[in-house]
């Protein structure tokens, strides 16, 4: 049953073979170097803190911000790990999590940054990050790693959720604990798909990632319920668009879109092979789809058709956000911005 870990695109490949050589042999934490080139290195996720500012992050520890999505201070961050997403509950409190296990969080709008979990043992990357309120996150990545907090972050307890597993495999762990309980233990850190990605809708969070995983919550996460099977290939975002319906984006260009709350899932119609990496929408209603050798797919404002932006340069994109009139993108080579009027 155990699985040789995969990549999730070929961004993350480059990130597990960073991260061996990004903390010293005694895995201890390591303060991120300032790079004065920073804003052009790989970064992978940015978020808006309102009309105030804009957080990136990246690799080896690179925290950057910006007021104006032309002038990046790279922040102090205390740990070299390469990081993965970030997120703001409010206009001051924010985390960031990646490789190691690690844990960042900033009480001065991304100023300044404290680790608060750093588990190099665990050997497992954490891709994603969501707070439900000023005190209540969770914190998910490879194998099923999953962290939760109700204290801000002082404390982080890790669970597991075998609900997610088929039947098969629940059976499979059950026959183990009976029978060899040191395999159980090893399988408890295998069996797990990678959870990729989080989204909330409303009192509704939804979880996508390996092998065609999509979950939801109604309880902030402390039980899921696995939707039915719609794809073998792995999912790296699912969002809702404007037009209310549910949209998940993966492996080689595959994009699904469903109308029903996730219980059935139709093709996107599309032309891309390269893997799309990230998915969301302006307030117009245009859903914009990213992802690796450049690709920049932008659908008309019903969601339905969508127009080929994509980058010249073939580098790939993570993720992005319209911020100021702006598409602004994390790639490979760093911050890209782009007029929404050149998208016109």
């Amino acid at each position: 049953m155990r699985r040789t870990i995969i990549c999730l695109t070929a961004i993350h490949a480059m990130f597990f073979a960073a991260t061996v050589a990004a903390e010293t042999d005694d895995n201890q934490p390591q303060t991120s170097d300032i790079a004065i080139l920073a804003e052009k290195a790989l970064l992978t996720d940015i978020t808006a803190i309102g009309d105030q500012s804009l957080v990136a992050v990246g690799e080896r520890g690179h925290i950057l911000r910006s007021q104006d999505a032309k002038n990046w201070v790279q922040a102090t961050v205390p740990v070299q790990a390469n990081l993965n997403s970030v997120y703001f509950v409010n206009k001051q409190q924010g985390w960031a999590v990646g490789h190691d296990a690690s844990i960042l969080a900033t009480q001065d709008g991304g100023v300044s940054w404290q680790l608060q979990h750093f588990a190099p043992q665990v050997d497992k990357p954490l891709f994603d990050v969501y707070f439900f309120d000023s005190q209540h996150g969770i914190a998910v990545g490879a194998y099923g790693l999953f962290f939760r907090t109700t204290d801000s972050g002082k404390n982080w307890q890790k669970e597991f959720h075998p609900e997610v597993l088929s039947e098969d495999d629940q059976d499979y762990l059950q026959q183990l604990q009976e029978s060899d309980e040191q395999m159980y233990e090893t399988e408890l850190g295998a069996i797990l798909p990678h959870f990729n990605r989080l989204y909330a809708d409303g009192n509704v969070l939804y979880m996508a990632g390996e092998a065609g995983f999509v979950a939801k919550s109604i309880d902030n996460g402390v039980s899921w319920l696995r939707l039915d099977e719609f794809y073998n290939g792995s999912l790296f975002d699912i969002t809702r668009t404007t037009q209310m319906s549910l949209l998940t984006v993966g492996l080689r260009g595959h994009a699904f879109i469903s109308d029903d709350q996730g219980m059935n899932w139709q093709q996107v119609a599309l032309t891309e092979s390269a893997t799309f990496n990230s998915a969301f929408s302006d307030a117009s209603g245009r859903q914009y789809l990213v992802g690796n050798a450049g690709v920049l797919l932008v659908s008309d404002k019903t969601g339905k058709t969508y127009t080929d932006y994509s980058q010249p340069d073939g580098k790939a994109i993570v993720n992005g956000l319209i911020w100021q009139g702006q598409l602004i993108l994390v790639t490979e080579v760093g911050i890209k911005t782009i007029n929404l009027s050149e998208l016109n």
